[in-house]
Parts: structure tokens; C-alpha cells; sequence
């Protein structure tokens, strides 16, 4: 080894002063430089994961999420359904309702006018078979040129009547 030292010219000290440097320098720099920066390094790779990792359990939530909404929509859009059924129903109901009512009143209202007309057409009645037994026995006095008596009055009047009402 001696000869290839001196072949290519190497000094010791010099070499040993060098390596001593360098490996100064190397652990100085893996210290302050490579170390920190390696740590970094370490500490972004394991974020990374953490991310992705979160990432994934996000995604997971989002989906059980979104079935979970589904499923809310889908009893509440049943829910709705429900409801308008319910209220169609009831409207129905109460349409039918008043439309008997309606019948019911129209009915008393037809009931009343017969009644009222029934009334007022025997109360005309009356007073035609009043007035008529006045015109009869009135005629009659005037035709027979005597005075009637209340009793040949009321006889008239009741055969006027009884032949007007056949």
C-alpha cells in the first residue's frame, strides 16, 4: 500500500486532516441540515396519510350520509303523501257534508214556500168565499127586492160556498 501511496503523491496529514473535515462537516450537516430536513420529510409523508386516511373515513360518512338522507326523504315524501291522502279525504267528506246540508236546506226552503203558498192561497180563498157570499146575498136582495135576514144571509152563503168548493 505504501507504493500506491506514493504513486499517486499522498500526504497523511494532510489526507487525515481532510477526512477528519469532512466527517466534521458531514455530522454537522446531518445535524443542523439533513436531519431536520429528513424529519420534515417524515413528519409530511405521515400528514399525507393521516389525509388520506381522513379522507377516506370522510367519504365513507359522506355516503352513509347521503343514504341516510335518502332515507329521511323517502319517509318524508311518504310522510307528505300520507297527509294530502288524508286531507283529499277529509275535503271529500266535507264536501259531501255540505252538499247534504245544501239538500237539507233547499228541501226546507221548498218545504216553507208550499207551506207559505198553501196559507196564502187558503187565506185568498177565504176572502174570495167571504167577498162571493157578500156579492151572493147582496144579489140576492137586490134580484129578490126584499131585506134578508141573517139566517137566509148565512144560508146563502153557505150554499155559495159549498158549490164553489166542489
Amino acid at each position: 500500500m505504501g507504493d500506491i501511496a506514493k504513486v499517486f503523491h499522498v500526504d497523511w496529514p494532510t489526507l487525515i486532516a481532510q477526512v477528519v473535515i469532512l466527517l466534521v462537516v458531514f455530522a454537522v450537516l446531518n445535524k443542523f441540515a439533513f436531519g431536520p430536513v429528513t424529519r420534515l420529510l417524515l413528519e409530511r409523508r405521515q400528514r399525507i396519510e393521516e389525509a388520506e386516511a381522513n379522507f377516506a373515513q370522510s367519504k365513507e360518512k359522506l355516503a352513509n350520509a347521503s343514504a341516510e338522507a335518502g332515507k329521511v326523504l323517502e319517509g318524508a315524501n311518504a310522510q307528505a303523501a300520507r297527509l294530502i291522502k288524508e286531507a283529499q279525504d277529509a275535503a271529500a267528506a266535507t264536501a259531501e257534508k255540505k252538499r247534504q246540508e245544501a239538500i237539507a236546506e233547499a228541501a226546507a226552503i221548498i218545504a216553507k214556500g208550499r207551506e207559505a203558498a198553501a196559507i196564502e192561497r187558503d187565506q185568498v180563498f177565504a176572502t174570495l168565499k167571504r167577498d162571493f157570499g157578500r156579492l151572493v146575498v147582496e144579489t140576492t136582495g137586490k134580484v129578490t127586492g126584499k131585506a134578508l135576514t141573517s139566517e137566509d144571509q148565512a144560508r146563502i152563503n153557505q150554499e155559495a160556498v159549498t158549490q164553489i168548493s166542489r
